[in-house]
């Protein structure tokens, strides 16, 4: 073969595949239109692109026909299958004709029965939270208010599960005709792990402490087990609901100690109404199984808005219920709070 047309030869071999790799990620819709970019992740019905022209756009994968990526990916199904493989594009000869399909690890996978695209990876996330107020003159008062949470979500070959911390602590003190008395001493700390069994079933282990000076509550500790289900899980929305027991022992500085034994029903949710702003609300609610009567509430309710890509602010609702209190104790903590957070 002569020299130039050899040279011409891998010349265009060499722009084919230069063509080829710049292409990146594609996702084609069921409308016709396509998107290329950098495909980052599925989840709860979403997919997530990073295009040079849109930076990072999502699209509800209802409208996807099919999509492919240039490089292997972690793909798990909601029967649990896991596949790290390279996704083609499912063949069609028309953008609406066919089912919106993908290929990955030589099978062809239905688009509706992809639970996450990518590796949640082992990176803790979550939010450290501080406010608080301060009077001088005619009242004389200091608050203070800070929490943390941080969650672990894995999801790989070996794990598919989710550990999860929290805490907080508020303190206050005011001056009265020149006594100074406390107006809130309480914290709690809670330690949280589910392993999941199924795309949505769980089971679930905790221990959560509390103490309140005012309250008499030298400490209340609560561990329990028991199992939950992921009604929806996704980076916009997520519900869940639990039910377990729980040994609950209270030591207070004025009437002793206590134990009992206490059924567990509980659920969370939590949702993105746009960037900017979320909404979240919990419920734990603790009645003993040999006195209906005698029972614990926990709850919290709040809204958290955006100021910057890792800075919110955040106004919460802190109600706890105790039916049996200790004596000189009242039945309802009631917060109001409002924070400044950082997330990581």
């Amino acid at each position: 073969m002569p020299r130039h047309i050899l040279l011409c030869a891998c010349a265009l071999l060499a722009l084919a595949l230069l063509s080829r790799s710049s292409r990146g990620d594609e996702i084609l819709f069921k409308n016709g239109d396509k998107l290329t970019g950098e495909i980052l992740s599925a989840d709860g019905g979403k997919l997530k692109i990073k295009s040079k022209v849109a930076g990072e756009v999502t699209v509800d994968l209802a409208d996807v026909q099919t999509f492919s990526t240039d490089k292997p990916m972690q793909l798990r199904l909601k029967d649990n299958t896991l596949v790290r493989e390279q996704i083609q594009p499912a063949p069609t000869t028309g953008p609406t004709t066919g089912p919106s399909e993908v290929v990955a690890g030589g099978n062809t996978v239905p688009l509706t029965q992809i639970k996450r695209l990518g590796s949640t990876g082992s990176k803790w996330t979550g939010a450290v939270l501080a406010g608080g107020s301060l009077a001088r003159g005619n009242t004389h008062a200091t608050d203070l208010n800070i929490a943390a949470d941080a969650t672990l979500r894995r999801d790989n070959e070996l794990q598919d599960d989710r550990f999860s911390l929290a805490a907080a602590y508020n303190f206050g003190k005011q001056t009265v005709n020149g006594v100074e008395s406390t107006s809130s001493d309480n914290w709690f700390a809670q330690a949280k792990y589910d392993k999941f069994f199924t795309d949505k079933f769980y089971g679930y282990a905790l221990m959560r402490y509390d103490h309140d000076r005012l309250a008499f509550l030298n400490y209340r500790l609560s561990p329990g087990v028991g199992v939950g289900y992921q009604w929806v899980e996704s980076p916009d929305f997520n519900f869940s609901t639990e039910t377990g027991v729980s040994y609950i022992y209270e030591d207070y500085s004025n009437d002793g100690t206590n134990d009992r034994v206490a059924l567990r029903l509980a659920y969370h949710v939590d949702k993105k109404l746009n960037d900017k702003v979320s909404v979240f609300h919990n419920l734990e609610y603790l009645p003993s199984f040999d006195n209906w009567g005698d029972f614990n509430l926990n709850a919290d309710a709040g809204i958290r808005a955006s100021l910057t890509a890792r800075m919110f602010s955040e106004f919460k609702v802190v109600w706890q219920y105790d039916s049996t209190p200790a004596p000189g104790a009242d039945n309802n903590d009631l917060r109001f709070l409002l924070s400044i957070g950082w997330t990581f």
